[in-house]
């Protein structure tokens, strides 16, 4: 079945079946593989994207659901509102670890701020919550985003 989407600015037509996740669809045939698989079930955030600004899980999202979208992807993460200052952040604060959850943990991040330019420590335990950091650096990823919304 062709499905046409957008993602990170550009549109693709991709022959899937309907009900193939997103996230399948990004690594497995457009070899965007910045968008991690974690645990296939929504749970932990890794696979998180933008779908018309709002952070969406890929692993559970369906690509025909999705058609007409605008979806953002963590390789375009530097072209949305506040996306190259909390990346910059990120790094500056020496946030990531391991590399799980980055992608996902970014995406989130850009989400809330796009939706909260200034958050409050509540806004950014609610929006983060859904992302799992097997490394612990919450309090630098609170760090990050705050700075990032400076």
């Amino acid at each position: 079945m062709a499905i046409s989407v957008q993602i990170n600015g550009r549109s693709y037509t991709v022959d899937v079946d309907g009900d193939t996740p997103l996230l399948w669809v990004l690594r497995d045939v457009l070899g965007l593989t910045g968008t991690k698989f974690g645990c296939g079930q929504a749970l932990c955030g890794a696979c998180t994207v933008h779908v018309d600004g709002v952070a969406t899980r890929s692993c559970v999202t369906a690509i025909e659901s999705v058609e007409g979208s605008r979806i953002t992807t963590i390789e375009a993460l530097h072209t949305v509102a506040h996306g190259k200052a909390l990346q910059d952040a990120w790094i500056e604060l020496e946030v990531p670890q391991c590399g799980y959850c980055q992608s996902g943990q970014l995406m989130s991040a850009a989400a809330l701020l796009n939706e909260i330019p200034r958050p409050t420590d509540d806004d950014i335990n609610g929006a983060m919550s859904g992302n799992v950091c097997r490394c612990g650096t919450y309090q630098r990823i609170r760090a990050a985003i705050k700075r990032a919304s400076a």
